[in-house]
C-alpha cells in the first residue's frame, strides 16, 4: 500500500502538457518530423524537448544556428501543433482535479502559447484556469523559474507557499529553482527528483482548510 503524503499550500501552479493534458502523440509527430528535416536522431531530440519552449529546445539541439531562426521556426511549429489535436486527451484524474480547485488560488504555467494551450485544454475537455502564464508571458523558457515566479506573483502568493505540478525535467527544475515544492506527475517525473511523485492526478485529493490548500498525495 502506497503511503499518503500531505502537503499544505496557499496556491497551486500547474503545468499543462504531460501534467493535465496527454499530448504525447502530437509532440512525437511534430518533433520527429522536425528531427528528420534537420538530420537529427529523433529519440535523442525527444529527450530534450519536453517542458521547454520550442525555440529553447532548438537552441540546445542546433547550437550554431542563429536564435532568430529558432524563433521563426518555433512560430511555424506552434501553428502546426495548434492545428493538430488528434489524440489529445486529459491525464487521468485531471477533470476532477481541476474541478476540486474551483475557488482556490491556482494558475496554469505552460511553455505553450495562448492559441496552443487553449486548443489543447479544449480538446481534452478541461477548464482553463483564470490565471494563465503562457509563452507570451515570459522571456525565458523552463527550466528558468520565471514562469512559476510570475504565476505566484499574479496570485499574490509567496513562492514558498506554492506547490508546482509538473512532469518534465525542465519543469521540475524550474519549480525547484523558484523555491517551490514540486509534485511530479507520471513515471518520467521520477527521474528528476520531485518532492512527491504520483502516477497521475487520480492520486491527488484537495481540501480547503482554514484558508490553506491541503493536498493528500499518494
Amino acid at each position: 500500500m502506497t503511503a499518503t503524503t500531505v502537503l499544505t499550500a496557499r496556491a497551486l501552479l500547474l503545468d499543462m502538457d504531460g501534467t493535465l493534458v496527454d499530448s504525447h502523440a502530437v509532440v512525437e509527430r511534430i518533433w520527429r518530423r522536425w528531427s528528420e528535416r534537420h538530420g537529427l536522431n529523433a529519440d535523442e531530440v525527444m529527450k530534450v524537448v519536453h517542458g521547454r519552449q520550442g525555440y529553447a529546445s532548438m537552441a540546445l539541439l542546433l547550437p550554431s544556428r542563429p536564435m532568430e531562426q529558432n524563433h521563426a521556426e518555433n512560430a511555424r511549429m506552434l501553428a502546426e501543433e495548434t492545428a493538430d489535436i488528434e489524440g489529445v486527451v486529459p491525464i487521468p484524474g485531471a477533470p476532477e482535479f481541476l474541478a476540486s480547485l474551483r475557488g482556490l488560488p491556482h494558475a496554469l504555467v505552460t511553455s505553450a502559447d495562448v492559441p496552443l494551450s487553449t486548443a489543447r485544454m479544449g480538446a481534452a475537455g478541461l477548464e482553463l484556469p483564470d490565471v494563465r502564464i503562457t509563452a507570451e508571458s515570459v522571456g525565458a523558457s523552463k527550466p528558468d523559474p520565471e514562469g512559476f515566479l510570475k504565476g505566484a506573483a499574479e496570485l499574490g502568493i509567496a513562492p514558498a507557499d506554492c506547490v508546482v505540478f509538473e512532469d518534465s525535467g525542465a519543469g521540475i527544475a524550474a519549480g525547484r529553482a523558484a523555491g517551490m515544492r514540486v509534485v511530479g506527475v507520471g513515471p518520467q517525473a521520477a527521474y528528476h527528483q520531485p518532492d512527491v511523485l504520483v502516477r497521475d492526478l487520480r492520486a491527488v485529493r484537495v481540501e480547503s482548510v482554514g484558508g490553506e490548500i491541503r493536498l493528500s498525495v499518494g
